[in-house]
């Protein structure tokens, strides 16, 4: 979920005189230049051209169909929805820009989801890796459950671990209610970088009810950050070293989400 950021003379009179003289050049060009520039402009135009003299032409595409009155415009083109991408290591650039606990995140409009899975009983191992999203399709929180974890067993304990960039939005937070609810062996903690629109009322809605389904919520601490880019980054065994005010917006972020979950 990106984050709370971003949360968005007088006219010239016309020119009469100007257009009555090009109106007097139009009618005074003789015929054969006329026909010179229209056989200029079948060449220019192909074939197509010519063929929608001659009958109904095909519907412009694209930028071409909104020129209207000799006006450029540009049409929408809609693209498909971006994939989540699942991998087991972050591009250190993009966790230390997307993980970042500033108050306002601007430009980050993506969620980075870091896991943990241990489980017990029927021979389950654990897991680890990472999810990201750009919000065009299903969020990090509900594809977690759809291409990591889809399977569930009752009687396998599973103890979820996740590190994210931002905290749950509302619809995620009230799908996570639901998942919790419905696989009654399974624990998720959640250590949050920033919390996301932690001042709109659905927002706090959702996650104390997500707490109360026995979700335990936690800020990032300056060790977490540490943590991740020892496990989750592809460091190249470089040490990182936490950002001068990362103390200073754990204790802010904290502290709203005490108020919250109080």
């Amino acid at each position: 979920m990106a984050d709370k950021k971003e949360g968005k003379g007088a006219r010239r009179a016309p020119v009469k005189q100007k257009e009555k003289k090009v109106e007097k050049k139009v009618e005074k060009a003789p015929e054969k230049e006329a026909e010179k520039e229209k056989e200029e402009e079948k060449v220019e135009k192909g074939p197509a051209a010519a063929e929608g003299q001659e009958g109904s032409a095909a519907p412009p595409e694209g930028a071409a169909a909104g020129e209207e009155n000799g006006e450029f415009k540009l049409e929408p083109i809609e693209l498909p929805p971006f994939e989540i991408i699942v991998g087991e290591k972050i591009n250190p650039f993009f966790f230390k820009f997307q993980f970042k606990n500033v108050e306002y995140s601007s430009g980050r409009n993506k969620t980075f989801l870091c896991f943990l899975v241990d489980s017990q009983g029927n021979n389950s191992t654990g897991m680890r890796g990472y999810l990201e999203d750009e919000h065009a399709g299903a969020h990090a929180e509900e594809a977690f459950f759809q291409q990591v974890l889809p399977e569930y067993d009752p009687a396998v304990r599973y103890l979820v671990t996740w590190y994210v960039s931002s905290s749950p939005c509302a619809a995620c937070a009230a799908k996570l209610v639901e998942i919790l609810q419905a696989r009654k062996t399974m624990r998720l903690v959640i250590y949050c970088a920033r919390l996301f629109m932690w001042e709109e009322p659905e927002i706090e809605a959702g996650l104390k009810a997500l707490a109360g389904a026995g979700c335990k919520l936690r800020m990032m601490k300056p060790s977490d950050f540490v943590y991740v880019w020892d496990t989750f980054v592809e460091n190249e065994e470089e040490t990182f070293t936490p950002w001068e005010d990362c103390q200073e917006n754990y204790d802010y972020y904290q502290e709203r989400l005490s108020d919250i979950l109080k």
